[in-house]
Formats: C-alpha cells, sequence, structure tokens
C-alpha cells in the first residue's frame, strides 16, 4: 500500500525524534566525516549578498543554517520536527548565531511565507519524506525571489559496481550495527535508510528529479554527485522574467 503524504510526514517526525540529541555527531561518523563535506558543497553553490534572506528547509538542527550565518546571511530555519528544532535553537546559541538564525515549525510542502520572500532557499535530506517531491519543489520554488538559487543535498546511490558494493554494505550491514549500539531511535534509522534511498531512486532517477526543478520554473539546473555517488548537490536559479523572457 502506497503511503499517503500524511503518513509520510508522520514517519519523518517520529524518525527525527528519536535522533535529535545524537543527530549532528552521528550523522559525521555514519557517513565517514563525509557528511560535513557535502553541507559545504551546498552552501557554497548559495550566491545571496550579505545581509540577505535564505530559507533553509528541512533545517534539522540547522547545521546548513549555521554555515550560511557564517557567511553573513539571515535565515529562516524551517523544520516540522520540534525535537531537531530545539536541538538547533541550542546549537544556534552556543554559536553565537541567535541573531542571523530564526528557527520555524512548519513544512515545506506548506510554506508559511509570501511569494518572492528569499534570496536563496536551500534543503537538505527533503524530498524522500514528503508525499509529492514535484509539488514541494513547486512550494520552494514560489517563496524564491527570481534568479535566486535553490540548492538541495540527497543521498543517492552509486552507480559504478565497486561503489555501489561498498555503499550497500555499508547502508544495509554497518549502519545498522552502529545505530544498534547507540540508540533505538539509531538503530531504526541504519535500517531504513539504505532500502528507502534505494526505493526512491528506482522511482525517481536523477534525471527525473531535474525535470522536477525545471518544471517548478529553475533554469540551468546542475548536479554534482559526491563521494563517488553517495550523495548528490542540486542547484539552478529560478528564471527571471525581465532576463530570461
Amino acid at each position: 500500500m502506497t503511503a499517503t503524504p500524511q503518513d509520510r510526514s508522520r514517519f519523518a517526525r517520529e524518525l527525527f525524534a528519536g535522533i535529535a540529541p545524537e543527530y549532528d555527531r552521528m550523522g559525521t561518523l555514519l557517513s565517514f566525516g563525509q557528511d560535513p563535506r557535502w553541507r559545504r558543497f551546498l552552501v557554497s553553490r548559495v550566491n545571496a549578498i550579505p545581509g540577505a534572506w535564505v530559507l533553509d528547509a528541512a533545517t534539522g538542527t540547522g547545521l546548513v543554517a549555521r554555515a550560511l550565518a557564517r557567511r553573513n546571511l539571515r535565515v529562516a530555519a524551517l523544520d516540522p520536527s520540534p525535537a531537531m528544532v530545539r536541538r538547533g535553537i541550542e546549537a544556534v546559541r552556543a554559536a553565537g548565531l541567535d541573531d542571523r538564525v530564526r528557527f520555524v515549525g512548519g513544512r515545506a510542502e506548506e510554506l508559511p511565507f509570501a511569494d518572492e520572500t528569499f534570496d536563496a532557499v536551500t534543503f537538505t535530506y527533503l524530498l524522500r519524506y514528503v508525499g509529492d517531491p514535484a509539488a514541494t519543489l513547486v512550494e520552494l520554488a514560489r517563496v524564491l525571489r527570481p534568479g535566486g538559487v535553490m540548492a538541495s543535498l540527497e543521498f543517492h546511490v552509486p552507480e559504478r559496481a565497486w561503489a555501489h558494493a561498498g555503499w550497500w554494505v555499508h547502508t544495509r550491514a554497518v549502519m545498522p550495527a552502529v545505530g544498534w549500539l547507540v540508540s533505538p531511535g539509531w538503530q531504526r534509522t541504519g535500517r531504513f535508510l539504505g532500502r528507502d534511498v534505494t526505493d526512491f531512486y528506482r522511482r525517481f532517477p536523477l534525471p527525473v528529479q531535474v525535470r522536477w526543478w525545471q518544471d517548478a520554473g529553475l533554469r540551468r539546473v546542475r548536479t554534482r554527485l559526491l563521494s563517488n555517488g553517495a550523495a548528490v548537490v542540486t542547484w539552478a536559479a529560478k528564471a527571471n522574467p525581465l532576463l530570461d523572457g
């Protein structure tokens, strides 16, 4: 039976509630230190000028939001998980970035912002948790100003045989075992993640996702596979009628 959007949203909230306390540390550990590098590359795609407002959707504990704030950008950090937001507020306060990051509870599928509010939009590990990824991209593009950049980071499935074999062992055996040692929430995450990423890319390969971006009004869509294909960063600019017409 196909999961409804409400099912996906509820599952995501329950999943992240159980892993919020260790999220930053475990993300680095389970990716062999690659997750911070992926996020840095994502942030490097944002070309907004200092002082501009950026929406970081699915912000989690605010890892990307904090990196954006360190570039003198103002960030609306949106996430539906109260547990992740609480952890993010603590981390932002500890980093002394309270004046640049504002956390907002909410879902990327129904943003509580007016059209063309932001100079840039970022999101991380989002599309697998929404019922309609294409419609979610349309909603994210709605709040982006013409000419602004949208950038995302998602997990990916390596295509080369040797890389895929290593990725399969890591996601099917290593991650569940490490998760079991940490907490029930991380054990659940370890069992779920690899199969969910595989299923997502089986249904929606990267060319399909690029088409979603284009249909949402984004132009010059680019993708970069990282760590032998274990992650992908996608970025593009919103069409500007004055320049693109």
